[in-house]
């Protein structure tokens, strides 16, 4: 996700225009009825920090609510978190304060969907089980990148691999395995009987996917899979693991189609962040012209967040962040604009992500020769989307010659 998470973590990148990554787990444990969430950070985290103090402090303490950040504090290890394993390890003091904890839901902050988690903890209980793996199918080509289980008719796991180069297709679903979604419910005493057993271990990568769940298993433990269930009600499930460029740009790209999977406008499953004090999203200048040279404010088939002025330019199938401007002549076409940027008169800028409070000199032009775009020092992701960061200086916009029309 570089340059994005140059300077924050990755659950603080914002997505969506108004939203942060991290606001849809969130948002699923509100949604959930689930108030007593523990926010475990490590690098690059003042972003996060602040944005969950800004936007996520609606909660009462006096009604045992919070949702609470916990930096490292190597209370128990004079280390950094080691695995995911060892990331909780570090802050069972926090999670033994939580009263009659006899349960714990460990989730990823990184993922976009939604999800009643209160099902899952349900199933969980029903089955008397020990820990309960949220799980998806996965195409057999990107098993790779998953914990890959294989599980009975009645959902009990008997195998689990962490990432493995090829894996047994599972049944029912061609061309496809049942892969892990990285949620887990937990039996709070065992899991913290299993993870002080890891940590005593010095030969563990201390990963739940590598070493507690293959564990467990081998142990005879009550390992069940429960089956992802997605609140969107749509025929096909979405569920996003939005760890590369490309896979941020598609899915953000996703909520620009007239009836997207992902729905952010279901009153009934709300997606909670900070809102800033802006204004109304303004347009303006309707003057008419040749294609490129009239002076009209317009946006079609795109989001415009608060804030945003699209001065005598055009928005195309792009996402505008709060308080992005588009100035006059400028033309915008499949982009993410984030928070503040400027786009200068004149302007073309096609299949780009824009970090925060970038300034675009007049006469920019990006996204139309992807060559050139990596000879001025932008990323260029393997999709051919142009990435530019923040503070980069103005000549590094020089436009090529001749100008693309």
């Amino acid at each position: 996700m570089e340059p994005l998470t140059r300077d924050r973590a990755k659950p603080a990148v914002p997505f969506g225009g108004l939203y942060r990554i991290i606001d849809f787990t969130l948002s699923n444990c509100i949604n959930s009825g689930l108030r007593q969430i523990l926010v475990v950070t490590q690098f690059k985290s003042r972003s996060l920090d602040r944005h969950i103090r800004a936007g996520w402090g609606f909660l009462s303490n006096e009604l045992g609510e919070s949702v609470e950040v916990l930096p490292p504090q190597q209370r128990i290890d004079e280390t950094w978190y080691k695995g995911t394993a060892d990331a909780v390890y570090q802050n069972i003091y926090s999670i033994e304060r939580e009263e009659n904890a006899q349960l714990t839901l460990i989730l990823a902050g990184d993922h976009i969907y939604k999800m009643d988690y209160g099902n899952m903890v349900q199933a969980h209980r029903q089955r008397g089980a020990d820990v309960t793996i949220g799980c998806i199918p996965v195409p057999l080509a990107d098993v790779r990148h998953f914990g890959i289980m294989q599980a009975r008719d009645d959902d009990r796991v008997f195998s689990f691999l962490e990432k493995p180069k090829s894996a047994e297709q599972m049944p029912g679903v061609d061309g496809h395995a049942l892969g892990s979604m990285g949620i887990y419910v937990f039996s709070t005493r065992l899991m913290f009987e299993l993870l002080c057993q890891d940590a005593a271990n010095p030969d563990s990568d201390h990963d739940f996917g590598k070493n507690i769940i293959p564990g467990m298993i081998e142990a005879g433990r009550k390992v069940y899979a429960y089956r992802f269930r997605d609140e969107n009600r749509k025929a096909v499930p979405y569920w996003r693991d939005v760890g590369t460029l490309d896979a941020y740009y598609q899915a953000n790209m996703d909520l620009i189609a007239i009836d997207p999977v992902l729905n952010l406008y279901d009153a009934t499953w709300p997606i909670r962040t900070f809102q800033p004090q802006n204004p109304p999203p303004k347009f303006v200048f309707s003057g008419d012209g040749p294609p490129g040279q009239a002076r009209r404010g317009e946006a079609h088939d795109s989001i415009i967040c608060t804030g945003g002025i699209v001065s005598g330019g055009q928005v195309r199938r792009s996402i505008l962040s709060p308080r992005v401007r588009v100035n006059s002549y400028a033309v915008v076409e499949d982009s993410i604009l984030l928070d503040g940027v400027d786009v200068g008169r004149y302007c073309r800028v096609r299949r780009a992500i824009i970090d925060k409070e970038v300034k675009l000199p007049p006469y920019t032009v990006l996204g139309y020769d992807t060559e050139f775009d990596r000879k001025r020092g932008f990323t260029i992701t393997e999709g051919g989307i142009v990435v530019v960061s923040k503070a980069e200086p103005p000549e590094t916009f020089q436009a090529p010659n001749p100008l693309p029309h």
